[in-house]
């Protein structure tokens, strides 16, 4: 005799099948070849006319597509072959210009009734769906030797401050702040202040002839903290500007004790992707010089910056107070106004230079100007054929100019950024 089961199950096995097809036949439907086209910086938005814009650029090139769609700040436009995607590629990238990244990518061809019901193709990695891998390292020994330099002139500073006079204090690589002073009165009188606002050092005195040492490196718990700032630091940099891509499952994730693995699926446009990855930035602190007129570009000691929409051209000195080089830390937030801002620490010699320039112009505008290195694609003659060579270059354009209030040290903040979104990479790229 056969066995029957009960009703329920039968109609519970029978909505699984259903449930399982439906959830599978994302995965029936082929990848579309796509362009993103998304902002080089978090602040440039991409919107109806930039859509406009593209699809007048490629009906005029007679190129056909199948479809645009705008996403979260980038365009999506579909094509039906790799010919013609590579095509528009070239001919969308000389209309947008250098401020828009052009990405060759795929694109999922999921029907709308599917996507209401949440059913998506299935992720797939590198292995069946192509793209770039990227292993990167982050240099620890560089990321320490920074925070053992900038340590080092915090402790001229203090040493000064406290009218206690040394003979040398300077980084040695791979031991620590070596500091020497000529007597054990001044070295103990060193030695007491600099255990007290520096918890995290461990300390060794000793004499060498006729001068007296003071060896400070960081504890062990230090040192794992400042390690995993830098991986940290890097792992978000690196995820926003992989963002920049329009990735539909990138992998960005810590590999040991200091690598940083980089997959991103569909993306075939290697060069663009390292040339996203690659940016480099820094701040340069400028007193706002005295225009001569709109008409002046600048003279020998001054030049001509705008912000980047181009608007608000403005004349600067051509003498740095500080550089990027000098900055310890910068932090996105929010001021008392709950507007974005970024909150920026100096090394002890930034902030000596800062306070002199700032406490002489109180009163004087001071303009921060962004400096971006980033890899430029030209056309070179090579071997008779014209081949795209990537060639690096700067870009500055001013993100802040303020009236100086009072005088300025090593810990001050950036005011005036557009969004959150601006503040967060801003403090992210220094």
């Amino acid at each position: 005799m056969l066995k029957r089961y009960p009703l329920w199950k039968n109609i519970l096995i029978l909505v699984v099948l259903i449930l399982g097809i439906i959830y599978s036949l994302p995965n029936l439907y082929p990848d579309d070849p796509v362009l993103q086209v998304s902002g080089t910086e978090a602040g440039i938005r991409i919107d109806q006319s930039i859509l406009a814009q593209s699809k007048q650029v490629l009906h005029a090139a007679k190129m056909s597509y199948k479809g645009e769609e705008l996403q979260k700040n980038s365009l999506l436009v579909r094509f039906n072959s790799t010919e013609d995607q590579l095509k528009a590629k070239e001919i969308l990238e000389k209309s947008l210009g250098d401020h828009y990244l052009v990405v060759l990518n795929l694109a999922p061809t999921t029907p709308q009734w599917l996507r209401v019901l949440g059913a998506s193709p299935m992720n797939l990695g590198l292995d069946l769906r192509g793209g770039v891998h990227f292993l990167m390292e982050v240099d620890m020994a560089k990321a320490l030797e920074h925070r053992y330099q900038a340590l080092a002139s915090d402790v001229r500073s203090k040493m000064r401050d406290n009218k206690i006079y040394y003979a040398r204090i300077a980084y040695q690589p791979k031991q620590g702040i070596l500091a020497e002073y000529r007597s054990t009165a001044l070295r103990d009188q060193a030695l007491k202040i600099l255990s007290k606002e520096n918890p995290h050092l461990i300390f060794e005195s000793n004499a060498v002839g006729e001068l007296y040492q003071i060896k400070a490196s960081f504890d062990p718990s230090e040192l794992k903290k400042i390690q995993e700032y830098a991986i940290s630091q890097n792992l978000t940099t690196l995820r926003n500007r992989v963002n920049e891509l329009g990735v539909a499952e990138p992998l960005v994730q810590r590999q040991g004790a200091n690598r940083i693995v980089i997959e991103l699926p569909g993306v075939q446009d290697t060069a663009v992707a390292k040339r996203v990855l690659g940016r480099t930035a820094s701040l340069e602190f400028r007193m706002v010089a005295q225009d001569r007129g709109a008409e002046s570009e600048g003279t020998h000691d001054a030049e001509r910056f705008t912000f980047r929409e181009g608007q608000r051209p403005t004349l600067l000195e051509k003498k740095l107070i500080v550089t990027g080089d000098q900055v310890v830390d910068a932090q996105s937030g929010f001021d008392e106004n709950s507007q974005p801002q970024v909150s920026i620490s100096l090394d002890g010699k930034g902030g000596n230079a800062m306070f002199n320039t700032t406490r002489k112009r109180v009163g004087d505008p001071m303009a921060v100007l962004f400096v971006e290195t980033k890899t430029k694609l030209i056309d070179k003659m090579v071997d008779g054929k014209i081949v795209k060579v990537p060639q690096p270059h700067e870009e500055k354009y001013l993100i802040n100019v303020a009236t100086v209030r009072d005088a300025l040290s090593s810990n001050f903040r950036i005011t005036g950024l557009d969004s959150p979104a601006e503040a967060s990479e801003l403090a992210l790229l220094l």
